[in-house]
């Protein structure tokens, strides 16, 4: 059979799918000069509100690189301010790291742990030379100690450097967190603005190693976000490898996920944590246990401690002093009821709490009730209460009470020192302890608040549910609080995510990041206390997006 050109040419087409219709991606972003009281007056110094025809930055990738620079600048005041112990190699007389304020634990673990003679931790059969870190803490020391040695001069000089190239590090990890809170916070990349400037950040970020596990955390909730357990999951061991309170973190997901009855996610995750944190310990467990246990054997046998609730009782006017042993019995008992009672708060609250606010409560009830409270412990808390509670008048709140207890341990420990004519009284001190704790109670009680009235907290507000949940963002409860007598919703955001998936444009679950348009934005402000949300700026991030101006809209109400 043959057929003629012609025939072919007139023959009908074969149907074709229909063509999606182009749309461009958008990029949802409150702004802060109208979304909250204290961003709305400090813009009067910098251009004034926002207005409807601004030039906003198109991407997160602009937005990054705005607070990696915020960032590189608030820890650059710190190291500044160690310029007077850096120049006398952290061996000046009449207490000079005290009196500047300049003390960090780094240069003297340089020679106080045998970096100095050469020895590598862990490895070392020498007693004196056991590193109270875990490793990833530990391989971060001695890297930094292996290019140190290879500069000329005497210890004391390589010391000085063995702070240089740990402060790199710490550099490099502090980059690492304000880049994940970015990602975690969804709509709300400027928050991450408080952790680039926290007062808490400038003062202590290069007292000790702590911004690495602050880093390795914040990765994990990037990823947790990203709805990848397991990759969160093998972050949480790398940060419990560095230090203990990532591992809260833990705590927090199973909260949550037990109730919306995603344990399998969990589930996921703590293997991937289990996994990575034996990974990088076992190899240590086997070569030296002695070395590799001495971290829990020294935390295990230490008493009360700088800036603990144990030492304020014991300087208090009560003069209650207790032994290490009975502070480890107190400590687990109170940690153990704390976690109960934040099971009850992720049950009982009308709508579950978010992954940063339990996460938040977490980790402030390990601080309040660990032993001691190193002045750089501050790290742990900041990107969670930045996630959690993304307002400026109670985060500098409670940082300025941190930033008391900073001034007020250096000035206590010249009267240590044998010089009380200089020095702080230990009723002063005592009674900056008492600061440093009513401060982080204060920001407890404010995301407590949050949980249970979504009016309040300024993500819910937003018509938003979780954007750092991942599996647990809009997901709905299986166990927990019900309302009886209230008809079952969803947040605002969600609603649009299953209109959305309905159209019948197969983009319901592979559109994400479409949250936030011009729809969600009238919706949300209908929500209960959406007159608290803000602006959102809508960001065409489309193919074109290079060619145009930003877009924002504006206020549903600007107050």
């Amino acid at each position: 059979m043959t057929v003629s050109p012609a025939e072919v040419d007139e023959a009908p087409e074969p149907p074709r799918a229909p063509e999606r219709e182009a749309r461009p991606k958008t990029f949802v972003v409150t702004a802060p000069s109208l979304d909250d009281p204290v961003a709305n007056l400090a813009v009067d110094g910098f251009g004034g509100v926002i207005g409807r025809r601004a030039r906003l930055p198109r991407s997160r990738a602009t937005m990054a690189f705005l607070l990696l620079v915020l960032t590189l600048l608030s820890t650059a005041v710190g190291i500044g301010m160690r310029e007077p112990c850096f120049n006398a190699a952290w061996t000046g007389g009449g207490n000079q790291q005290y009196t500047h304020m300049c003390y960090t634990d780094i240069p003297f673990m340089y020679q106080g742990r045998g970096f100095s003679q050469n020895q590598v931790a862990y490895y070392s059969t020498n007693s004196n030379d056991y590193l109270e870190y875990p490793v990833i803490t530990g391989a971060a020391m001695e890297t930094a100690a292996l290019l140190a040695r290879h500069v000329p001069g005497d210890s004391n000089n390589q010391g000085r450097w063995f702070y240089v190239f740990t402060t790199w590090f710490l550099l490099a990890f502090a980059a690492i967190t304000v880049v994940a809170l970015i990602g975690v916070s969804g709509p709300r990349p400027w928050d991450a603005a408080m952790f680039a400037i926290a007062p808490g950040l400038m003062l202590n970020g290069t007292i000790n190693w702590d911004l690495i596990a602050v880093g390795l955390a914040a990765v994990a909730l990037l990823a947790w976000a990203r709805s990848k357990p397991i990759v969160a999951g093998i972050f949480i061991g790398l940060g419990t490898a560095a230090k203990l309170y990532p591992a809260l973190l833990l705590v927090a997901l199973v909260l949550l996920c037990w109730r919306a009855g995603k344990m399998k996610a969990w589930a996921l995750c703590l293997a991937g944590a289990v996994g990575s944190w034996l990974a990088v310990n076992l190899p240590f467990m086997i070569e030296n246990w002695h070395s590799w246990v001495y971290f829990y054997t020294f935390n295990e046998n230490r008493g009360a401690d700088w800036g603990s609730l144990w030492l304020f009782l014991e300087y208090s006017p009560l003069h209650m002093p207790f032994n290490s042993n009975q502070i480890n019995t107190l400590f687990a008992v109170l940690l153990a009821v704390s976690c109960v009672g934040i099971g009850l708060i992720a049950w009982l609250a009308r709508n579950r709490p978010r992954v940063a606010q339990i996460a938040f409560l977490a980790a402030a009830a390990f601080i309040l009730f660990n032993k001691v409270y190193s002045p750089q412990y501050v790290l742990w808390l900041i990107p969670l209460a930045v996630l959690a509670r993304p307002r400026w008048r109670d985060f500098l709140i409670w940082q300025a009470c941190e930033v008391i207890y900073y001034g007020a341990i250096w000035l206590y420990l010249i009267t240590v020192s044998n010089d009380a004519n200089r020095g702080l009284p230990e009723g002063g001190y005592d009674f900056a302890i008492a600061i440093h704790i009513g401060g982080t109670l204060f920001f407890v009680v404010q995301v407590i608040r949050d949980i249970f009235d979504n009016r309040r907290d300024p993500i819910r507000a937003g018509g938003f549910d979780d954007p750092g949940g991942g599996v647990l963002d809009g997901a709905p409860d299986v166990y927990g609080f019900r309302d009886p007598f209230a008809p079952a919703t969803l947040p605002a955001q969600a609603r649009v995510d299953a209109s959305t998936a309905e159209d019948g444009d197969g983009r319901g679950d592979g559109e994400r990041e479409d949250k936030g348009t011009a729809a969600s934005s009238e919706e949300a402000a209908s929500e209960p206390g959406a007159e608290q949300a803000g602006a959102i700026e809508v960001v065409d991030l489309g193919e074109e997006a290079g060619d145009e101006s930003a877009r924002s809209t504006p206020p549903q109400n600007p107050a």
